[in-house]
Formats: C-alpha cells, sequence, structure tokens
C-alpha cells in the first residue's frame, strides 16, 4: 500500500473548493497573497503551506480551516485503513 502524503489530499481538498467556489487560482493567490505558481504546487502535493499560509489561502476560500483538516483528517483515515493480510495455510509435515 503506498503512503498517504497529507499534502496530496490537503492540495486536493483545496483544489475543490477553489474549484466548487468558481475562484480561479488568481483570484485566491491574489486574496491569500501569495504567488500563483506556489499556490499550485500547493494544490499539486508538491509543496506543503505553513499553518499562516494555510490559514490565509482558508481566508480567500472563505472555508474555516478546521473544516479543510478535518476533510483532509477525514480523507487520510478512508485512505489509510488496514487490509488484513491473508491466512498462509502451513502444510503438515
Amino acid at each position: 500500500m503506498a503512503a498517504v502524503l497529507m499534502r496530496d489530499m490537503l492540495g486536493q481538498t483545496l483544489r475543490e473548493l477553489r474549484v466548487s467556489s468558481d475562484l480561479t487560482l488568481r483570484d485566491v493567490s491574489s486574496s491569500a497573497r501569495v504567488s500563483l505558481g506556489y499556490l499550485s504546487e500547493i494544490e499539486r502535493g508538491h509543496k506543503e503551506a505553513s499553518s499562516e499560509l494555510l490559514n490565509a489561502i482558508c481566508a480567500a476560500l472563505d472555508v474555516p480551516l478546521a473544516d479543510v483538516l478535518r476533510d483532509v483528517a477525514e480523507r487520510a483515515d478512508a485512505g489509510t485503513r488496514i487490509t488484513p493480510l491473508p491466512l498462509r495455510t502451513v502444510r503438515a509435515a
């Protein structure tokens, strides 16, 4: 099972929120005072946002930071459930 990266899920959540709000990268980057390129990298999971920047992005999206973090936590829980391995049978000698 591949490792779950929080920055991937966070970026996906932020992008979904931005798109559902009909906002462009330029709209959010301007409001959050972050470069468009850096915001794009955050959304793609290539960069991790500081807590201050994450708060500014959430404010630009008009979404509480707690809601975003809750969504990411729920995605992480769903993506990291442990799948039991099948039991091997031991042959008698």
